[in-house]
């Protein structure tokens, strides 16, 4: 299910960056570029209240989790994957592309400074690993996809063994048609 629902998540992630947009948070460091965010004074971090304009890391997850929502797709439909793999390249696409974001951020975070990244990174970092760790052990132990999504022994409630076939009526012979064409009320003789 999970494989399933991974290329969604990184669509819903995506649509959710907006609301930084929206609430003026979670900006990057200052940037005097055309695609620059304007920041209001009233917003900006402390340290930083001469700039106007600052990085639009919302946008920049945005764009990267649509990429990776495509690449997902692309992945699993060119190699066949499955075993949790797609999920684990998820995890992957999205925690390198939240690597390179947060380090772009200057909001206040309460570890800012673990040797030398901020804790958001060391846990993108992380979470790479395993997940990286997790596509290639489970590549090389079950390569392609599963053919079912049920346990071994199990089947799915909603599969049924198939009916005999039922006995269709056979086309009447000439001689039955005929047998039967004198009975009834319409064959001309009286009823009685």
């Amino acid at each position: 299910m999970m494989d399933a629902a991974a290329p969604g998540l990184l669509v819903a992630q995506a649509i959710g960056r907006w609301g930084n947009w929206f609430n003026q948070e979670l900006f990057g460091k200052p940037l005097d570029a055309w695609w620059a965010l304007e920041i209001d004074p009233d917003k900006r971090p402390a340290g930083y209240e001469e700039y106007a304009t600052f990085h639009p890391t919302f946008l920049y997850e945005c764009i990267w989790n649509l990429a990776g929502a495509g690449l997902v797709i692309w992945a699993d439909r060119k190699f066949r994957l499955g075993y949790g793999r797609v999920f684990a390249l998820y995890v992957m696409v999205y925690t390198a592309g939240r690597g390179w974001i947060e380090y772009l951020r200057i909001d206040p975070v309460e570890a800012d400074d673990v040797f030398g990244l901020r804790l958001n990174v060391w846990t993108s970092i992380v979470l790479f690993a395993i997940s990286l760790a997790y596509f290639v052990i489970v590549g090389r132990i079950r390569p392609g996809r599963e053919e079912s999504v049920w346990r071994d022994g199990r089947g799915s409630v909603l599969a049924v063994a198939p009916a005999e076939p039922e006995e269709l009526p056979q086309p009447a012979t000439q001689s039955q048609d005929q047998s039967q064409a004198g009975d009834g009320p319409d064959s001309g003789e009286p009823e009685q």
